[in-house]
C-alpha cells in the first residue's frame, strides 16, 4: 500500500436502476469491468471502498427502498465497505463522507460512478475544494446520451474539465492504488 498517501476509493451511485433505464448508459459493461478491476486492487492494497447511493425521488428507479436503489449485484460488498446514502449530487452535501474520510486520514480519493455530469462531476468538484488529491478515472464514470450531446462527448468533455482543473485524470489500468 503507498503509505505516503492515504487512498480511498469512491463508487458513485452504481446502482441498479442506473441500467434500468430505457437510455442505456453509455459503456456500461465496460463500466462494470473497469469498477470491479478497480475494487480488486483495493482489496488487495486493504484501501477502504466507498459507495454512494443516491435517494432517488418517490415513484423513480433509484428510490430508496426500491430494488433499483440497491448497489449493483455485479459488485460484491464487503462488511468493511462503507455506504453513505445522499440526496444531493455532491457526495459531501449532508453526508458524512468528509467526517469518515478524516477519520480515515485519507488524503487521495480515486473517483468513479455515474453519473459524470452530475454527481461524478459534483463530488470531484467539491473533493479537489476540501484540498483532496483526486484521481478521476477516465473510463471509470459513465453517462447517458442527452439531447444535445452524445454520452461520450459528455464524459471526454468532463474528463478534459477536470484534467485542467479538479483532478488527475488516468485510465483504470494506470492507476497506481
Amino acid at each position: 500500500m503507498n503509505t505516503e498517501k492515504n487512498t480511498a476509493l469512491l463508487i458513485i451511485d452504481l446502482q441498479i436502476g442506473s441500467f434500468l433505464k430505457e437510455k442505456l448508459i453509455y459503456k456500461g459493461d465496460e463500466l462494470l469491468n473497469n469498477i470491479q478491476f478497480l475494487i480488486s486492487k483495493a482489496r488487495i492494497e486493504q484501501i477502504p471502498i466507498f459507495f454512494t447511493k443516491h435517494n432517488g425521488k418517490a415513484g423513480t428507479l433509484n428510490q430508496k427502498g426500491n430494488r433499483g436503489w440497491e448497489v449493483h449485484p455485479s459488485i460484491p460488498l464487503f462488511k468493511e465497505d462503507v455506504i453513505i446514502e445522499k440526496d444531493f449530487p455532491d457526495s459531501f452535501q449532508h453526508t458524512d463522507l468528509q467526517q469518515q474520510l478524516v477519520n480515515k486520514k485519507i488524503s487521495r480519493i480515486i473517483i468513479t460512478g455515474i453519473q459524470s455530469e452530475v454527481c461524478v462531476d459534483a463530488t470531484c468538484r467539491r473533493a479537489y475544494s476540501l484540498g483532496y488529491e483526486v484521481i478521476l478515472a477516465e473510463d471509470g464514470h459513465s453517462t447517458y446520451d442527452s439531447n444535445i450531446l452524445n454520452a461520450s462527448q459528455i464524459i471526454n468533455h468532463h474528463n478534459d474539465i477536470h484534467a485542467q482543473w479538479f483532478a488527475n485524470v488516468q485510465k483504470t489500468k494506470d492507476i497506481f492504488l
